[in-house]
């Protein structure tokens, strides 16, 4: 029946150690909506640290259990940064949180990033941990795509973080997610953005929703076959006319481009 086939396969899938989102779609980022808690386990809030108290700056997301991938331009190598797991509404302790603190010297931004040329790209820095995370229905490991791997134009991602609700705006305490389907880089490089977008990018949105000053960093979230997710984007960038801005896809980093980077950065740390 098909019944059992769609029980054997999941519990094939977690017996594999795949880990299923709960979310499914239809059940803030800019016009994004509340998400389901602890529907994205991957997503964490990277903080820094001013005057003795930790302020939210980016997203990020957790791709090892002690390891979190970010955008190059959320470091800063004269900050202070932990990093908060777990976290669904920032407004109260819910109790699944986890908070981990950074060693200064476990912070490794892309040696191409440079932060006068954000067009370039390289917009990519992974963290050490220093502690492992422990892992459970609110915090898991998030999935990468094959190296190499592109998106089909239209593919429905998600983007998801606590970033701004609109330009200037602020910062909301649940984790937001939108619906933001992959423009391909055909489209995207000759129609919306030009030569600001590179192929080691992915552009997604441009329409009603997009990502806003704090998501930075977070992850797009994107389905893949088997029904698990895969974060193939970190947040980099908006228009500079706003956050949303129609015809100005919201523009990532292609996790796929870096993933002989990741693996080298980590097996060496």
């Amino acid at each position: 029946t098909m019944l059992w086939l769609l029980s054997s396969l999941l519990f094939a899938a977690l017996a594999s150690g795949h880990v299923q989102a709960a979310y499914k779609p239809g059940s803030r980022v800019v016009n994004g909506e509340d998400a389901v808690p602890y529907s994205w386990p991957w997503q964490v809030s990277l903080q820094y640290e001013s005057n003795g108290a930790f302020y939210h700056t980016c997203g990020g997301t957790l791709i090892a259990e002690d390891w979190v991938m970010t955008a190059g331009h959320c470091i800063s190598s004269s900050r202070t940064y932990r990093v908060v797991l777990g976290e669904y509404d920032r407004s109260v302790e819910e109790g699944s949180e986890q908070v981990i603190p950074i060693n200064s010297d476990d912070l490794f931004v892309h040696p191409k990033w440079n932060s006068n040329c954000v067009s370039c790209g390289n917009d990519i820095a992974l963290i050490k941990l220093s502690q492992s995370a422990q892992l459970g229905d609110a915090i898991q490991v998030a999935y990468l795509p094959a190296a190499g791997d592109i998106l089909p134009n239209k593919e429905p991602c998600y983007i998801t973080g606590s970033g701004r609700l609109y330009t200037n705006g602020p910062l909301p305490n649940k984790l937001q997610q939108a619906l933001l389907p992959v423009v391909d880089y055909a489209h995207c490089s000759s129609q919306w953005w030009g030569s600001s977008v590179k192929e080691t990018m992915v552009c997604a949105g441009g329409d009603i929703h997009s990502g806003c000053n704090g998501d930075s960093g977070g992850p797009l979230n994107c389905p893949a076959t088997d029904g698990t997710w895969e974060v193939h984007g970190v947040t980099s960038f908006v228009s500079s006319l706003g956050c949303n801005t129609l015809k100005k896809p919201t523009v990532f980093t292609r996790v796929s481009a870096f993933i002989d980077w990741i693996e080298e950065t980590i097996a060496s740390h």
